[in-house]
């Protein structure tokens, strides 16, 4: 069994990285990159060499290509000392064409151009645009940059490789004190006199590497990161993993000891502090509340997040859906052609032919003359927004388990082994119990996991239609705005619960079935 999970996660991680490279394929290749700039105002609101610059800077940034500017060149090679500040502030200023260059201008021209040739990029210069001979015409400064697009190789090495970023005293570059590791029975958040024991870090990007709170599940890291990637217009510098996590709604204040002494209401979360370097001496805020430079927090919120509203909603539904489909998926297969049976196959034939969005208004309307809230509200203490959401989830899940247990139990009942088992002086009770609903449970019971982790992922037309909070929408909302970080970020995230939920269905069914071993034995 072991030797079989091992190759089957093996498989199952080579196809999400073959999914991942298709996806990115799609992205890069076939799609034109110019989408990007649709919804993009300041695109609109460029003109002339200044407008083709910025193309191409958001391109670096969506991942395209890699673009490196004069000015950025000049600037390496004085921090690695090939050259002093006076060269680099004499040479940065190119002309307006190439004959207005200077000696040294020129000679750093060249070396640009040749450095940049050698890796493979593309020198562009975009001479000044005039409106007559002294005045720039809008947007028209000369420009200078190379540009080299990124191969598929490269952009799967590098998403992949930060995928998981682990926490070190020496994450920060430049950090004030020694660098190191805290351990505290009584973390300052609350005072220094609650006994909660933290791991705070001098040189981490996280100031709280392991902290104890209030909130489920009580114990939290901040030494592991899962990166799916930045979002650049659906949460602008937001990763993924962190869009889908975060909580929501209104603001939640409380007592804050903050590590100057200061205590205040506010909503700030000092356990999420990360570094953030010169906050002190550019914020009075910050001097006012911070020691040290550990001043970036994340605040306290009322409601869930989008995978919580998600997996909230869709867990219960699947519950649900298990818990009215198999009774009523078994008592149709053993009152076959009765009016039970009848009444379910109108059920079935209902939600199978009528489209999803159609019963979900109609579920809808029922409900809201019943009186129960038809959109979501996470300033809402009611849970009774939640009961029209679940039920337009769970109803078209029962028909599916009425359908095929129905299915698998009438099929079962035909077989030899039944035939044996009533010759055999069982009754059929016993020949149901023992064979019948234990063999046709087998695939029912295999999609069970696949049926609960995809709560995590919602469901994109319910979700628009309650105004549920949730991860449903993030992915069509991604493919609207081009938002290929947050495309390819919930397409890993997708592919590896596919990957996980067939692996635990087939833990899941072998234990139903004994008789199933993923093991081979020798002959």
């Amino acid at each position: 069994m072991t030797k079989y999970l091992i190759k089957r996660l093996l498989h199952g991680l080579v196809s999400v990285v073959i999914v991942v490279a298709c996806v990115m394929v799609m992205i890069y290749s076939l799609m034109d990159r110019n989408l990007i700039f649709a919804q993009d105002t300041n695109y609109s609101h460029q003109s002339n060499n200044q407008k083709k610059a910025y193309m191409y800077a958001k391109w670096e940034t969506y991942g395209y290509l890699d673009y490196v500017t004069y000015a950025d060149y000049l600037l390496s090679l004085t921090q690695s000392g090939e050259i002093d500040e006076e060269t680099r502030t004499k040479a940065v200023g190119f002309g307006r064409t190439k004959e207005d260059d200077s000696e040294l201008v020129s000679e750093y021209v060249i070396k640009f151009t040749e450095y940049y040739k050698s890796k493979g990029y593309k020198i562009v210069r975009l001479d000044a645009i005039m409106m007559g001979s002294k005045k720039y015409a809008n947007g028209g400064q000369q420009q200078l940059f190379a540009y080299k697009n990124v191969s598929l190789a490269k952009r799967m090495w590098n998403y992949f490789s930060n995928i998981i970023t682990i926490d070190s005293i020496n994450s920060v570059p430049d950090i004030e004190g020694d660098r190191g590791l805290t351990f505290t029975l009584y973390d300052p958040v609350y005072g220094g006199k609650k006994f909660s024991p933290a791991i705070m870090g001098n040189g981490t990007q996280h100031k709280y590497l392991l902290y104890f709170d209030n909130r489920f599940p009580y114990i939290h890291q901040n030494i592991i990161s899962i990166n799916l990637g930045k979002s650049y217009t659906v949460n602008e510098g937001i990763d993924v993993a962190i869009t889908m996590s975060r909580a929501q709604g209104s603001y939640v204040k409380s007592t804050i000891t903050y590590p100057s002494g200061l205590t205040e209401q506010s909503a700030d979360d000092l356990h999420t502090a990360t570094y953030m370097a010169g906050s002190l001496d550019t914020s009075l805020v910050h001097a006012d509340r911070f020691v040290d430079h550990y001043t970036n927090v994340d605040t306290v919120k009322s409601g869930k997040s989008k995978v919580g509203y998600s997996f909230t909603i869709g867990v219960i539904a699947v519950i649900l859906s298990y818990l009215i489909g198999v009774p009523l998926g078994i008592l149709m297969a053993r009152k076959k052609d009765k009016l039970i049976d009848q009444l379910g196959t109108i059920y079935i034939v209902f939600i199978i032919a009528v489209p999803s969005l159609a019963y979900i208004f109609l579920f809808k309307a029922i409900g809201g003359k019943l009186g129960l809230p038809t959109t979501f509200d996470m300033e809402s203490t009611s849970k009774l927004m939640y009961v029209l959401p679940i039920v337009s989830l769970a109803l078209p899940s029962v028909a599916n388990l009425m359908k095929w247990l129905r299915r698998y139990m009438i099929d079962q009942m035909n077989s030899d082994y039944v035939k044996f088992a009533r010759s055999g002086g069982l009754t059929e009770g016993e020949i149901f119990t023992k064979h019948i609903l234990k063999n046709a449970a087998i695939p029912i019971v295999q999609g069970i996991p696949a049926n609960v982790l995809f709560a995590l992922t919602g469901a994109i037309i319910t979700e628009r239609v309650y105004v549920v909070p949730g991860a449903g929408n993030l992915l069509t909302e991604a493919i609207n705005k081009y938002d290929n970080g947050v495309i390819v970020g919930v397409t890993l995230f997708y592919a590896l619960l596919s990957v996980i939920s067939i692996i635990l269905g087939d833990i899941l069914m072998s234990m139903v079935d004994p008789r199933i071993s993923f093991s081979t034995k020798d002959r």
